[in-house]
């Protein structure tokens, strides 16, 4: 009965917080994944996740809005071909990494090095105009927020940061078998569509 009420409040608050695009959405609700014990709902945007623009949707919510205007919503993959390729993208989502993948291991950091794709706006210039709606969206919102900050430098007036990404937020529960994943909300996790077949037209083309 407790699960339920629980589901039932998320349901709520999901239909108060998100009507439609969401604008200078700075609270979101966090939906668990089956098996997540502690279910939380966070109440502030992490800083990392907010851009210039304040214009932010969550995965799911991205999914239903290019289902009703598909011709006209644009989704941006910013992850690395990488991620794109081998752990799974939107079936519609163009690749255009903002940063990219190496080999070299920081030991300090405990993370390999992401240099900047220093042609990622001539890339996105390519491809969207600045009047376009776009759905930017990473692994789980902080790249994504950066890149809309980019364009929003650049003229860009709609471009939506995606907050829970592709992958979504870590379960934060010790008591958990999935403490640490990436299962909480996301492209991946919400029900959206996802593919690993790649597209020639969809995928990034390095030094076009």
């Amino acid at each position: 009965m407790k699960k339920l009420s629980w589901v039932l409040a998320c349901i709520v608050a999901v239909s108060l917080v998100l009507p439609g695009c969401a604008t200078n959405l700075k609270t979101i609700p966090v939906k668990a994944i089956a098996g997540d014990p502690q279910p939380v709902v966070e109440t502030q945007l992490p800083e990392n996740k907010q851009t210039k623009l304040g214009l932010y949707i969550t995965a799911l919510e991205a999914y239903e809005q290019w289902k009703l205007d598909s011709d006209n919503i644009k989704v941006l993959d910013c992850r690395t071909p990488e991620e794109y390729a081998f752990v799974g993208h939107a079936p519609m989502a163009h690749n255009i990494p903002r940063k990219f993948f190496t080999h070299k291991f920081d030991a300090e950091k405990k993370e390999y090095a992401m240099p900047d794709n220093e042609n990622f706006l001539a890339e996105v210039k390519k491809r969207f105009g600045t009047k376009d709606k776009i759905f930017v969206m990473c692994r789980s919102g902080g790249r994504s927020a950066k890149s809309v900050n980019i364009l929003a430098d650049a003229g860009y007036k709609n471009a939506y940061n995606v907050i829970d990404g592709f992958e979504g937020d870590k379960i934060k529960d010790e008591g958990s078998c999935f403490n640490g994943l990436r299962m909480r909300n996301g492209w991946k996790n919400s029900g959206a569509p996802w593919t690993y077949k790649l597209d020639p037209n969809l995928v990034y083309k390095a030094l076009e």
